[in-house]
């Protein structure tokens, strides 16, 4: 739930915002409060409840493509690397068998990237194009700042850095991702 700081009501009201602005109904986010996955940047979640939480949200609402970070966690972030862990776990072990049946689910795993080309926003693309991926979305104008704008809505989390992350993050306008 974002609780971080003790923070979890405020960050689940600036995920609804967030969600607003891409356009994402809030009848369609999930937020999950379990004890056991609290959020933290050092605290790695179990595995085995996490996929069995994502598996539920999948096939409760029918999703057919799952975007995830890979095992960076694009920023080493503990709870990020773990949702990670969860969904190839997912894939691997869970996913095609009964009871779930999400055979028609791809994943997507967003690359990590280095610190030099996660700061150099646009300049990115060229490097990204010449690399190999299995798809590759370049953010028109308009979309990066649709995408800032969303950012913006979880004020709670903008601190310094992530101000800069904002004006110079390659992720507001290019994203290379594999297939899992």
């Amino acid at each position: 739930s974002g609780n971080y700081y003790n923070q979890g009501e405020i960050r689940k009201k600036e995920l609804e915002q967030s969600c607003c602005v891409l356009g994402i109904p809030a009848s369609d986010v999930t937020v999950i409060d379990h004890r056991d996955l609290p959020d933290s940047p050092a605290v790695e979640w179990d595995t085995q409840l996490l996929a069995t939480l994502v598996l539920k949200h999948i096939a409760a609402k029918n999703i057919n493509l799952v975007v995830t970070f890979d095992a960076g966690g694009v920023s080493g972030h503990a709870n990020h690397i773990s949702l990670h862990t969860a969904v190839r776990y997912s894939v691997c072990t869970l996913l095609w068998v009964p009871p779930w049946g999400l055979q028609g689910c791809r994943v997507l795993v967003l690359e990590s990237v280095n610190l030099f080309r996660k700061y150099i926003s646009f300049l990115d693309v060229l490097i990204s194009c010449l690399l190999p991926r299995d798809a590759l979305f370049i953010l028109t104008e308009e979309e990066t700042e649709q995408a800032k704008r969303a950012m913006r809505c979880h004020r709670s989390q903008l601190l310094w850095f992530r101000q800069l992350y904002l004006l110079f993050s390659r992720y507001l306008v290019v994203n290379s991702l594999r297939l899992l």
